[in-house]
C-alpha cells in the first residue's frame, strides 16, 4: 500500500473534521484544529531483538500524540501503529521512515539501521521455499503461465475476488508472447531472472503506457491485443511479504503482461501453484489475475476420447447429472402433464426458462471427451405448452438478438468445457423451431456432421431461445446420447 493510500485511510477522520469545520462559519479561534507537528517533536527507538539481531523492533517515542505510519526500508510496504517490527535477511544499511499524523497535520523523520551480517534463516519460510525451491536450490525455480488450466489469465473489477469479466481457457493465448515468459526465483541473493522472446503482452491501454516509457514497437498477434517489444534486464530482485501477502518485483519488472504495476497480491503460493492478482494502474478499477506453475509441471493433459452412452428417464435417481444454469426455481423432476402416447411415463423434467438472457441446463464431464465417430445422436421427447407467452417482445442482451420473443424452440449444443466461459465460441448447435404445442414430440439431434471432432465434452439443452428475458415452462423426457 502506498503512502497516499495510507494517508487517506489514516486521516479519514481528520478530513471529515476539516469538512465539518469548513462548512460552518467560525467566530472564534477556539475551534482551531491545532498546530501541525514538527520533525523535532518526533522520535522513535530502534531495538534489535536479542535472539536475532536481523529482526528489529521500532517504537514511537514522540512528544505529541498521533498516528504513526512506518516504512521500514525493506520493501515490506507500510504499517500503522506505535510499534513495528522489521525483518532484514541481508546485511546493509536501511532507512527507516516514520510519519506521525495529528489533528493539525503530519511530520516525518528518518533514521538508519545497520545490519552487520546476512541471516539466511529468515528466508527459510514456507513462502520463500515454495517460490524459490529453497536455499539449497542454487539454480532457482522457474515459473510459467499455467496455459492448460482454465482461468490462468483473466480480468475483472479490481475489488472482486475472481476475473468475472473474462478468463482465458486452455491455450487461449497461444498466438502471442504470454506463454514465452519465464520467471526464475532464487533464494540466495533474492534474485529473479526474467526471460522472454523479446516481447511482452498487453492491451491498448498498456501499449500506450509502455510507449510513454519508450517501448514504442508493437505488433498485433493472432491472440488479440498487442505484443510490445521489451527486453528484460539481466537480473532483478524481489520482495516477498508473507504477512501482507504480496510479491514485489524490482526495477519496474512485471509478470509478462503489462498493467503498470510491479506489486502483486498472492492468492495462492505453494510448491505447484503461484496465483496472483494485481490492480492495474493504466486502467484504474481493473484487476488482472495470473496463474503460474513450475515449468516442469506445464504439460498438456491427455484426456481420453470415449464412447459412453448416456440415458435419463427422470423416473427415479438421476442417472445423468445435469446442471442448471440461470434456470427458474420450478425446474425439477415433475409429474407428466400429458401421460398419453407417445410418452405415458409418470415423471418428466419440468424446465423453467427464467428471465435471464441465457438460461439453460447442461451435462459436462472432465474425465473424457466424446467419441462422436459412432455415438453422435441425441434423442429426447419434448412438450411445448401453449399457455406460455410467445407474443410479447422482451428485453434483450444486445442489438445482435434478432428475436425478442419467447420461442417454441429447443436447441441442443455440443461444447468444449475446457474453454470455460468461452465454451460457446467453438460449439456446434442444432435446433428445432416453431414446434407444435400441447403434445409430446420425439426429436433426434444428429451430430454426425462433426463426428471427427474430439474436443467436445459438454451437452447443453436450451428451450425458448436465448438472449431475451422471456420466461416460460417446458417439459422433456427420455434423454439419450447414443449411436
Amino acid at each position: 500500500m502506498n503512502m497516499k493510500k495510507i494517508y487517506s485511510l489514516g486521516a479519514l477522520a481528520i478530513f471529515g473534521l476539516f469538512a465539518i469545520v469548513s462548512c460552518v462559519p467560525q467566530e472564534s479561534s477556539d475551534y482551531s484544529l491545532g498546530k501541525a507537528p514538527t520533525a523535532d517533536q518526533l522520535d522513535f527507538t530502534i531495538t534489535p531483538t536479542t535472539e536475532k539481531p536481523n529482526i528489529v523492533d521500532f517504537a514511537n517515542n514522540s512528544d505529541i500524540p498521533g498516528v504513526a505510519v512506518w516504512n521500514l526500508g525493506n520493501d515490506s510496504g507500510t504499517s500503522k501503529g506505535d510499534e513495528a517490527t522489521g525483518t532484514y535477511p541481508f546485511k546493509g544499511t536501511y532507512t527507516i521512515t516514520m510519519t506521525l499524523y495529528s489533528t493539525g497535520g503530519s511530520a516525518t523523520i528518518t533514521k538508519t539501521v545497520t545490519i552487520a551480517n546476512d541471516d539466511m534463516s529468515l528466508l527459510n519460510t514456507p513462502g520463500y521455499n515454495a517460490l524459490t525451491g529453497g536455499a539449497a536450490n542454487l539454480a532457482g525455480k522457474t515459473w510459467v503461465f499455467d496455459e492448460y488450466h482454465s482461468g490462468h489469465f483473466g480480468v475483472g473489477p479490481a475489488g472482486d475476488s475472481s476475473p468475472i469479466w473474462w478468463a482465458a481457457g486452455p491455450d487461449d493465448k497461444l498466438k502471442c508472447s504470454l506463454y514465452t515468459q519465464k520467471f526464475t526465483f532464487t533464494q540466495i541473493g533474492v534474485k529473479m531472472v526474467w526471460e522472454n522472446n523479446g516481447y511482452v503482452y498487453t492491451n491498448n491501454a498498456g501499449r500506450l503506457a509502455l510507449a510513454d516509457l519508450g517501448y514504442t514497437n508493437s505488433v498485433a498477434p493472432e491472440a488479440g491485443d498487442f505484443d510490445v517489444e521489451y527486453a528484460p534486464k539481466a537480473q532483478y530482485t524481489f520482495a516477498l511479504n508473507e504477512q501482507a501477502g504480496t510479491l514485489t518485483l524490482s526495477d519496474g519488472a512485471f509478470f509478462g503482461h503489462y498493467a503498470g504495476t510491479s506489486t502483486y497480491q498472492i492468492l495462492t503460493l505453494n510448491d505447484t501453484v503461484l496465483y496472483l492478482k494485481c490492480v492495474s494502474t493504466v486502467e484504474p478499477g481493473n484487476g488482472w489475475w495470473y496463474r503460474f506453475v513450475p515449468i516442469e509441471k506445464n504439460v498438456k493433459p491427455v484426456i481420453p476420447v470415449k464412447t459412453v452412452p448416456l440415458a435419463e428417464n427422470f423416473e427415479g435417481t438421476a442417472k445423468v447429472p445435469f446442471t442448471s444454469e440461470n434456470m427458474g426455481s420450478l425446474s425439477a423432476f415433475y409429474s407428466n402433464p400429458a401421460p398419453v402416447p407417445i410418452n405415458q411415463s409418470a415423471k418428466v423434467y419440468l424446465y423453467q426458462k427464467s428471465n435471464d438472457f441465457y438460461s439453460n441446463m447442461f451435462f459436462a464431464t472432465s474425465a473424457y471427451k466424446f467419441d462422436l465417430t459412432t455415438q453422435n445422436k441425441i434423442h429426447l421427447k419434448v412438450f411445448i405448452p401453449s399457455y406460455n407467452d410467445y407474443t410479447t417482445d422482451n428485453s434483450v442482451a444486445g442489438a445482435w438478438i434478432a428475436n425478442a420473443k419467447l420461442q417454441k424452440k429447443i436447441a441442443v449444443k455440443l461444447q468444449n468445457s475446457s474453454l470455460g466461459g468461452n465454451s460457446w465460441t467453438t460449439q456446434t448447435e442444432l435446433s428445432f423451431t416453431d414446434l407444435e404445442t400441447d403434445k409430446w414430440l420425439d426429436l433426434t439431434f444428429d451430430f454426425s456432421s462433426v463426428s471427427t471432432r474430439q474436443d467436445y465434452d459438454k451437452i447443453v439443452i436450451q428451450f425458448g431461445g436465448e438472449g431475451h428475458s422471456g420466461s416460460g415452462i417446458f417439459f422433456f423426457d427420455d434423454f439419450s446420447f447414443s449411436e
